[in-house]
């Protein structure tokens, strides 16, 4: 394809957080030319009956989305709705503006078709992230989009709650649902909070808060792939007794295991979260696992190492409602949303 022979080869040669700054700029130039919306939606979306999923009360025209961390400040749900998904999850946003850590911290692994990233919930926080989010009704834009939600690195845990209730608060009114993100590998000592006594005290504040709303609004949980076995049966028990609508599945890893990078380049790489197709295999394990075990209870956002359109219909086929895809859209281009929803239109006839 053009985009990986020509494209990918020239953007792969630039250090990838720069990469990603010039696509986002350069998409939201192109958007701006005359047509372009509706050129790009003839050309990447697919539109029929078929592909559209009913998921916890929300109508997603299709089941491919972007997942959270490629539109870190809600800029880009626009254009990227242009591209074919069906939702968009922004974020990890904070109630205060946080650089994130020290550069480099956005690493490729060409040979694994993978990324390494500490990126540490860099973002313009939650006032910014509304300010274009009310931008939503004055485009016209109906695309669905997620919230999702993290504390500031300085909060200290005992305190994160008040985080999460403020940006749950802050967002309501502009997104569609929330994910509650407590496991990110790359912010000191959050996944401390995936213990179930300080995910419960979380999760039952933003239901509380939910409950009092007129419309309430889907919560989900985002899980990581480094959970053992028990520690996702207790992921079931705290989805059941929160009542939240859902789980993601999954975030990056900490594990290195069977990557064909060279273990000194890895190592020189140091700490971060992986994701890309060496997570595919776990991201399956936990969602199989998670539906399976729950009796199919409530509904699941697959991500992980989803390249092709085979790679979407075993995570759905495994127990996911929806699909989100981030390293795969870097790795295969913007068509490999439509290639997904054309299989899965094939599939479904």
């Amino acid at each position: 394809m053009f985009y990986r022979a020509v494209i990918r080869p020239v953007l792969f040669r630039i250090d990838p957080e720069k990469v990603h700054h010039i696509v986002s700029y350069s998409l939201k130039l192109v958007f701006r030319i005359p047509g372009m919306n509706w050129l790009s939606r003839k050309i990447f979306t697919i539109e029929h009956p078929l592909l559209e999923r009913e998921v916890f009360g929300l109508k997603f025209p299709n089941p491919v989305g972007v997942a959270a961390g490629f539109d870190k400040n809600a800029t880009l749900f626009y254009e990227l709705s242009n591209l074919g998904f069906g939702f968009v999850e922004v974020g990890t946003v904070t109630p205060i503006s946080q650089p994130g850590n020290p550069k480099p911290r956005l690493f490729r692994l060409p040979d694994d078709s993978g990324l390494i990233n500490r990126m540490g919930f860099n973002n313009l926080g939650l006032r910014y992230a509304v300010e274009q989010l009310k931008q939503r009704k004055r485009k016209g834009q109906s695309v669905l989009i997620g919230g999702n939600l993290g504390k500031n690195t300085l909060t200290p845990n005992a305190q994160a709650v008040d985080d999460y209730a403020c940006l749950f608060e802050g967002m309501f009114d502009w997104v569609d649902y929330f994910v509650v993100n407590v496991s990110c590998p790359n912010i000191t000592d959050l996944r401390e909070l995936q213990n179930q006594e300080s995910l419960m005290e979380i999760l039952l504040r933003l239901q509380e808060i939910n409950h009092k709303k007129k419309t309430p609004k889907p919560i989900l949980l985002k899980v990581s792939p480094d959970l053992n076995m028990q520690q996702l049966d207790e992921v079931i028990d705290l989805v059941k007794k929160t009542k939240i609508d859902g789980v993601v599945a999954v975030n990056t890893t900490v594990t290195r295991h069977s990557l064909k990078t060279p273990v000194s380049q890895v190592r020189k790489i140091d700490r971060g979260g992986l994701s890309g197709k060496p997570l595919n295999h776990r991201a399956l394990k936990v969602v199989r696992y998670l539906s399976e075990k729950s009796g199919k209870a409530f509904p699941i956002i697959g991500v992980g190492g989803i390249f092709t359109a085979e790679d979407a219909i075993a995570m759905l086929d495994a127990g996911a409602d929806l699909v989100q895809v981030y390293t795969g859209f870097i790795y295969e281009g913007p068509f490999l949303v439509r290639r997904i929803n054309k299989a899965l239109l094939k599939k479904n006839a």
